[in-house]
């Protein structure tokens, strides 16, 4: 998104919150980091063995150390080390966390498909406190449709169908991720507004709250 870095809200540091394993150097979020200098990795540490606490402490030491607003942009895992933060934390509706977009949230309470996210489980439920967004696919293998619609409704999100892009990976082959930018500017205008807390979905979005 090449407006993002001239955008007229005093330009909000996005902060990249990977999932399990990391993301590599053809992820989109890689490559937004690359593209965007507003645009940081928050190191969550022990990629490869993952602990919940550890993530939550990770994650909230960055939010503290980055001055002005944030906008939270997770992936797989990482979306729920920033529900957990969330529920841990208690942050201000009026603090420095403006959005997160939160794409491709795994499966952790039933039957996960990797067991190195059970240590995430249960699934944190409570409404964020800022505007956010949760993009599923329809073929995920990491989990159902009908489960994420699930997140989004614990969470609070809208939820945006994504049709079939598998994790929305790098295996997905999505480049940049062009309708991923496009989603990360509306949290960015929806911060903006006096007053608006969640951004309305756009003609052409599906949104599902269906539990």
């Amino acid at each position: 998104m090449t407006g993002l870095r001239t955008h007229s809200m005093t330009n909000p540091t996005i902060l990249t919150v990977p999932g399990l394993d990391n993301s590599g150097p053809q992820h989109w979020q890689t490559l937004w980091e690359r593209q965007w200098v507003n645009c940081h990795r928050v190191d969550m540490g022990n990629w490869h063995t993952p602990n919940r606490n550890a993530w939550v402490n990770r994650l909230n030491l960055a939010i503290r150390q980055t001055e002005g607003p944030i906008v939270l942009v997770a992936h797989s895992l990482g979306c729920h080390a920033v529900a957990w933060w969330a529920a841990l934390e208690r942050p201000r509706s009026d603090g420095p966390v403006v959005g997160a977009l939160l794409v491709a949230p795994p499966e952790v309470d039933n039957a996960p498909i990797d067991p190195r996210l059970c240590g995430f489980a249960p699934s944190a439920r409570g409404v964020l406190p800022f505007p956010s967004l949760l993009v599923s696919s329809r073929d995920d293998p990491f989990i159902t449709p009908d489960r994420a619609y699930r997140l989004a409704s614990f969470w609070g999100a809208d939820h945006i169908d994504a049709g079939r892009a598998g994790h929305i990976n790098a295996e997905s082959g999505l480049g940049d991720w062009r309708f991923g930018q496009q989603l990360l500017g509306r949290l960015v205008d929806a911060a903006e507004t006096t007053g608006e807390r969640r951004p309305a979905p756009a003609q052409g979005w599906r949104a599902d709250l269906t539990q």
